[in-house]
């Protein structure tokens, strides 16, 4: 039996899972759909194709067995979206914490759990009903844990708010010894250009000391002076909320040097050769399109 192991954003990626699109259902309802972007496209008639997506995420898959990672890809649910598997699970140290996600996903889970098998099952947490969580709104930087969440009065109204403020405490609580940096974040179920959806909409650490940050996603304007302080201004790379949007703090590193980027990011794609990053560039302008790129579609269970 495997170990779980994820101590950062940007150690060599060893086992990962990426998801699928097959059989997620074709063209949805309006009243099917959670995140403003996603129903943007729909009203607009951009909906994405699910032949598309299909391709996109083996284009994905492909480039990280290229740097001989691990990959693995759940087993199909039928009628049921299963790309966004960073939602459904997250890892910290040796746990899995399989999270409390919107009602209507909870089938998607059905679609690791074959995957999770080969891994130690006494390290696999199951969180209490009362605390919600999705993995996009973990970011793990060795002794410290960045939280994104919501805690205003209308949270049961926002499709949107995926992270309430009992999972902070929960967070605090397991893990005593870490330090545990909770982010308020902006949320709307009807604008996709003022909707941080999770924390790595936000924030993406890259390289060893570097990061990808929206300035205005914090409702607290002193969380980004506290990021500031944290990084150094001289390493964090600021982006705007069109290129929020657009998820350019959505990538992923397959390690310290080497980060997976859509090819229409030109302003981040050269900032981060200028770093002296490998930038792998992959189109997932269709899977974009439902408002989560490759962070999202992507579940690191071992880094090393």
């Amino acid at each position: 039996m495997m170990n779980f192991s994820v101590n950062d954003e940007t150690s060599k990626l060893i086992s990962v899972i990426i998801g699928i699109a097959n059989n997620s259902g074709g063209i949805p309802k309006l009243k099917d759909l959670y995140d403003p972007k996603s129903i943007e496209n729909l009203k607009s008639g951009k909906y994405p194709l699910e032949s598309n997506m299909v391709n996109q995420l083996e284009n994905f898959s492909n480039i990280l067995i290229k740097y001989g990672v691990d990959v693995f890809r759940p087993k199909n649910v039928d009628n049921c979206n299963q790309i966004f598997v960073r939602d459904v699970g997250f890892v910290i140290e040796n746990y899995f914490f399989k999270s409390n996600i919107l009602p209507k996903r909870d089938k998607e889970f059905d679609g690791i759990k074959s995957i999770l098998n080969n891994f130690k099952r006494d390290f696999l947490i199951n969180i209490p009903s009362e605390i919600h969580i999705e993995g996009g709104d973990v970011l793990t930087i060795d002794d410290n844990i960045f939280i994104g969440y919501y805690n205003k009065e209308d949270y049961s109204n926002l499709f949107t708010a995926r992270t309430n403020k009992e999972a902070v405490t929960y967070f605090e609580n397991f893990f005593p010894l870490k330090n545990i940096k909770a982010f308020h974040l902006k949320k709307s179920n009807n604008d996709p250009l003022n909707n941080v959806l999770h924390l790595d909409c936000c924030i993406q650490l890259v390289g060893f000391d570097k990061a990808i940050i929206y300035p205005d996603a914090f409702t607290n304007r002193d969380d980004y002076e506290w990021l500031k302080s944290f990084f150094g201004l001289e390493n964090i790379y600021e982006i705007n909320n069109i290129e929020m949007y657009e998820m350019n703090s959505n990538v992923l590193s397959i390690n310290k040097k080497v980060v997976v980027s859509d090819p229409s990011f030109y302003r981040l794609n050269n900032w981060l050769e200028s770093q002296g990053f490998v930038v792998e560039k992959v189109d997932f302008s269709e899977v974009s399109k439902q408002e989560g790129l490759f962070r999202c579609s992507s579940l690191p269970l071992i880094r090393n």
